[in-house]
């Protein structure tokens, strides 16, 4: 009975963690989610809210993820423009982090202190829940050796393309590539393979659809000029 009640101790504290994994109890209650844990990070924040640096200490491992998904929720938001492209810098920062190896996500002091209010917070767990909760209802971990280090690296390729292409000035260029950005950085939360592998083939679709338009567009320009 005593190693009984270890071992439910032990999940619980595990699930109250907010970079816990999804480890069943033997209750079979599910500790917090990621969503969640963005929720109750909105709740229990003070007016003030919390740094990005307070953020990257309360979800702990699996940081590049999360910071990721975090940032790409109001690039997703559609013809949003300015934030998005703000936004992307730092993105693109993290994923330059990724495919270096580094093992954290590593923010200048500058950076780091600034706040994400209260409000803030709120939104953000807000639109999470609306537009991202069905990423919760049907990730799982397999295929988990695209989450790790080695893959981890050629994944980063894919979100520096698709964080540079929020940079282009275009209707919906922040809208797509920042959903891709997002199930993937999901899918490595969740060390879900097959949510990467979307979020991947969805933002490699946009990067291919942006090229050819673009390049018909100039191709069309150069005719129209040179006749």
């Amino acid at each position: 009975m005593p190693q009984r009640i270890a071992i439910v101790n032990l999940h619980f504290a595990v699930g109250t963690n907010l970079a816990s994994h999804r480890i069943m109890t033997e209750t079979g209650t599910p500790p917090r989610t990621f969503l969640q844990s963005l929720e109750a990070m909105a709740d229990d924040a003070p007016e003030a809210g919390f740094s990005l640096h307070d953020i990257l200490d309360r979800l702990e491992e699996r940081a590049f993820g999360a910071m990721l998904f975090i940032l790409a929720l109001p690039c997703a938001i559609p013809f949003l423009y300015g934030v998005p492209q703000v936004v992307s810098l730092p993105m693109m920062a993290l994923t330059l982090q990724m495919l270096a190896g580094r093992e954290e996500p590593w923010l200048p002091e500058k950076f780091g202190q600034r706040m994400i209010n209260k409000a803030g917070l709120t939104r953000t767990s807000r639109f999470g829940r609306k537009w991202f909760g069905w990423l919760e209802v049907i990730s799982h971990p397999r295929l988990t050796f695209l989450t790790g280090k080695t893959m981890e690296r050629v994944v980063a390729l894919f979100l520096t393309a698709f964080c540079a292409s929020i940079l282009v000035p275009l209707p919906l260029t922040n809208s797509t590539p920042a959903i891709a950005v997002a199930i993937v950085a999901f899918g490595l939360m969740a060390r879900d393979g097959i949510l990467v592998i979307l979020g991947a083939i969805l933002g490699t679709v946009w990067i291919g659809i942006l090229v050819t338009g673009s390049t018909w567009i100039i191709t069309s320009l150069k005719s129209m000029i040179l006749g």
